[in-house]
């Protein structure tokens, strides 16, 4: 079984086409399995909705906590994409040995349809959660990252590797 970890960030942002802003509401996850006609056994749980620029060591540590917790070796975090390394270094250093940890996120939210990348983001997360030996690793753009060898580039919007 896979663990996934749902805490925000642009994946499950809707818009309000009032004010402009965007929120939270729901996460997207179960639905975006289900269109997406996964049969892998999966086990999705909302630890928070918040957006990554907002979150704090005591969210972190949350994540940390249930990773801990949970049975599953296979673990796979959504997660704004802002501070998503930050986020992957600290669950590393936390010294959760055995564990294939993922943490993957969307430049644009799955609300707004077929513009987004988080249908395909989630895919990639999914196939990496499962073939990576274990470890901390950041999965965007089709790509997996080792967590101490990213980042993401604010000029282009993609994450590539340090070195």
């Amino acid at each position: 079984m896979i663990q996934v970890f749902v805490t925000g960030g642009t994946f499950d942002k809707e818009y309000n086409y009032i004010t402009g802003k965007l929120y939270f509401k729901d996460t997207h996850l179960k639905h975006m399995f289900e269109r997406g006609r996964s049969t892998i056994d999966i086990d999705v749980k909302t630890l928070m909705m918040v957006d990554s620029l907002e979150m704090t060591d005591a969210d972190r540590e949350i994540m940390v906590h249930s990773c801990r917790r949970t049975k599953s070796d296979k673990i796979l975090i959504t997660h704004g994409t802002d501070t998503m390394v930050e986020t992957a270094s600290y669950i590393a250093k936390a010294g959760l040995e055995g564990k294939t940890i993922v943490l993957t996120g969307a430049m644009i939210p799955y609300a707004f349809g077929t513009s987004s990348d988080g249908f395909f983001n989630l895919g990639s997360a999914m196939a990496f959660v499962q073939t990576l030996v274990p470890g901390i690793y950041v999965v965007m753009n089709g790509r997996y990252f080792n967590w101490n060898n990213v980042k993401k580039n604010r000029a282009t919007g993609f994450f590539e590797e340090l070195l």
